[in-house]
């Protein structure tokens, strides 16, 4: 077995780094291309995988196929591959808002698809993505596609319908939250505290709390009212939030992302 990746990206990179790590493949099993010769030799000198420079050559290869490149490239991508990519081998696609149905009418003739949106945070190994696949796709390679997933964190399967919403609420959002964690840093700092300080702590506290929502399995407003003593600190704060509009704006943000992923 061969995967190939059409793309040496931050994501790439995650996703080889986790594989590799979780002893999913060996290093010689996995092959990949990027535009650039500088970054063909940054990531073979990294993983010690193999590279190629044309992805031609990489779809010849693999098995899997990984298309990791942005939306924009993919009509491109595919044109150089699509000669390459017969009935046995499974193409996997982590571009925001091209649909199964857009790649495989590009491929022009029938091909297992697997359609994925991850996100940033697979490069520290706490990802999460979302899979679907179409129906020449057997469970067999599905399983598969999800155990590598799986290696950089959390892979869940959804309808592909709600794949922009996924964008909204997992592919971009990590934006969203560095904002927030640098929103209360630069207050922390405003109050005195050294930088580096206040981001360790704001960082800290966003990652507690994530693993408090994932780990209790209470609702986010029940584990809210636990911080808010009456007549407190936090129920002041909050007050301020909700008098800003906190939650609207942030909903508004999600909704926008969620159409402009459909517009792609």
């Amino acid at each position: 077995m061969t995967i190939g990746f059409i793309g040496l990206g931050n994501m790439a990179k995650a996703m080889i780094g986790g594989i590799l790590e979780k002893g999913l493949m060996a290093p010689n099993e996995i092959i990949g291309t990027a535009a650039t010769e500088e970054t063909r030799k940054k990531v073979a000198d990294k993983f010690g995988i193999q590279v190629r420079t044309s992805n031609e050559a990489v779809a010849k290869e693999a098995d899997i196929i990984i298309l990791a490149v942005k939306p924009q490239y993919l009509k491109v991508v595919i044109a150089d591959i699509m000669d390459s990519v017969d009935d046995k081998k499974l193409v996997v696609s982590i571009a925001a808002g091209k649909t199964i149905s857009w790649l495989s009418n590009e491929f022009e003739k029938p091909v297992k698809l697997i359609r994925v949106m991850p996100n940033t945070p697979a490069l520290v190994g706490e990802g999460c993505s979302a899979v679907c696949r179409n129906d020449l796709c057997s469970d067999e390679d599905y399983h598969f596609v999800k155990e590598l997933l799986e290696s950089f964190g959390k892979a869940y399967t959804v309808p592909e319908s709600m794949m922009d919403v996924v964008v909204g609420v997992s592919g971009s959002s990590p934006a969203y939250v560095f904002l927030f964690i640098e929103a209360m840093a630069d207050a922390a700092v405003e109050g005195g505290m050294p930088r580096k300080q206040a981001y360790e702590f704001a960082a800290q506290s966003v990652l507690g709390s994530a693993k408090m929502v994932l780990d209790t399995g209470k609702h986010p407003g029940e584990l809210k009212d636990m911080v808010c003593s009456p007549a407190g600190t936090t129920i002041e704060a909050v007050h301020v939030l909700e008098q800003e509009g906190f939650r609207g704006a942030v909903m508004d943000a999600v909704t926008a992302c969620i159409e402009k992923s459909k517009s792609l």
